[in-house]
């Protein structure tokens, strides 16, 4: 049961910019459609570029926001802003006397998480984790990464329907991230459980109800890595985690903190980008057969899927101090909200940038992993899966369809399918 009290932090974090966003957008903000509105989850894209003509920065609602791509790289590269704060919404100060009092769970959006945190302290929490996804780290999984989908496709009817994120677009990643972290196979569905409980908690005014569920699953993870990690003490492995134990730069509380970061990195952008290529695909049959014909175009493809529907649509910066930027006069605490969606659909760098293109020739400049000191340190591993388990995919089943609409998650910021039926169609004995 969620304590009551959690509800002052809600109010504090989520609610007051829930009220905001609702209201705003019943009076036609666009911004705020887009933010906290069905069609943001809908249809993101008609909304950025109805943003779009007002300029590289816009002043709404809640904040600044810009979906120019040369803006957005340069605040994300620009050390005068850092990550957003829990402070940028005005809410009553008492509220935000007692949020203040409440330690949550260990989660990816509060500190010592390092989604959250500033130089210095950014760069502490990320040096020790960053080794376990280095070129040469990722490509000793790459052995394992065959492993798991194989072991998928296989399993799969040939000629029968499945769900292709339940089946498939989930499973591949989260296999992976157990394999990095050291958990027990035997756990998985528990882990996958609590993501998709724990992942509403990057958007922006979610539901008292959504909100509780997550610090719930959080805390159950939380209550699970102090086993694992007092198991870890006694029996390290050779895991990130038990690296991190052994290494003794983090205490224990920025280990759960930061492995629940990875958590959700590694396994629910990735479970996102494997079914948002997936859907393009099979929306694009031309394009597919394009990679049928040159195959080599596979990692140009995984990165137009990346550029043209993120899995990850938003970030935020807050500016470090008094400020002009692009003509305007910012305070220091104003909020920047970054659209990578629309950064990656700037008409001035992507030529038609609303096509679906997997020989284009620019598609890996880009934003969907972020830029500067918060790069998603995932992405090379991100990479590697995809272009792997989605060739596998189309290589086994060419003549698989959609069998019914999928069902986007209900979310904005993290941008995914929570349902994808597909008819299968024959199995092919193909490889990689």
């Amino acid at each position: 049961m969620m304590k009551p009290q959690y509800w002052f932090r809600w109010v504090s974090i989520q609610g007051a910019p829930r009220a905001v966003l609702r209201r705003k957008a019943r009076r036609g903000d666009v911004f705020a459609q887009l933010m906290g509105g069905p069609q943001g989850i809908a249809d993101p894209y008609s909304l950025i570029e109805r943003m779009r003509p007002r300029g590289p920065l816009v002043r709404n609602s809640l904040s600044w926001a810009t979906c120019d791509y040369e803006l957005t790289r340069a605040i994300l590269r620009d050390s005068r802003f850092g990550v957003r704060s829990h402070e940028r919404v005005n809410v009553p100060k008492v509220l935000k006397k007692v949020a203040s009092r409440l330690t949550p769970p260990a989660n990816p959006v509060d500190p010592p998480a390092m989604l959250a945190m500033n130089p210095p302290e950014h760069t502490m929490m990320r040096r020790p984790v960053t080794s376990a996804f280095t070129p040469k780290a990722v490509g000793r999984l790459r052995d394992r990464v065959e492993t798991v989908t194989e072991e998928l496709l296989a399993a799969m009817p040939s000629g029968g329907s499945v769900d292709m994120v339940e089946a498939f677009a989930s499973r591949v990643p989260l296999a992976i991230i157990f394999e990095i972290l050291g958990f027990p196979d035997r756990d998985q569905e528990m882990f996958r459980a609590w993501g998709v409980e724990m992942t509403p908690l990057l958007d922006i005014g979610i539901s008292w109800r959504s909100f509780s569920r997550a610090m719930d699953a959080a805390q159950k993870l939380n209550d699970y890595l102090d086993r694992h990690i007092e198991h870890l003490h006694r029996e390290p492995g050779e895991d990130v985690l038990s690296n991190l134990i052994k290494g003794g730069e983090l205490d224990d509380h920025s280990i759960k903190a930061n492995a629940s970061l990875i958590i959700g990195a590694g396994f629910e952008t990735t479970a996102n980008l494997i079914s948002n290529a997936t859907a393009q695909l099979l929306s694009h049959p031309e394009q597919l057969d394009r990679l049928r014909a040159e195959p080599e175009l596979w990692p140009n493809a995984i990165e137009e899927a990346l550029r043209i529907d993120p899995s990850v649509q938003t970030t935020a910066r807050t500016a470090q101090d008094d400020l002009e930027l692009a003509g305007f006069q910012l305070n220091k605490g104003d909020l920047i909200v970054l659209s990578l969606a629309g950064a990656n659909r700037d008409p001035a760098i992507f030529t038609d940038p609303n096509r679906f293109d997997v020989a284009r020739s620019n598609a890996k400049d880009h934003l969907a992993f972020s830029s500067g000191i918060h790069v998603c340190f995932g992405a090379n591993l991100a990479r590697m899966e995809a272009g792997y388990a989605l060739r596998a995919l189309f290589d086994r089943f060419p003549d698989m369809q959609l069998a019914a609409p999928p069902e986007r998650r209900p979310l904005y910021t993290f941008r995914g399918y929570a349902r994808m039926p597909v008819q299968l169609g024959r199995r092919a004995h193909t490889a990689v």
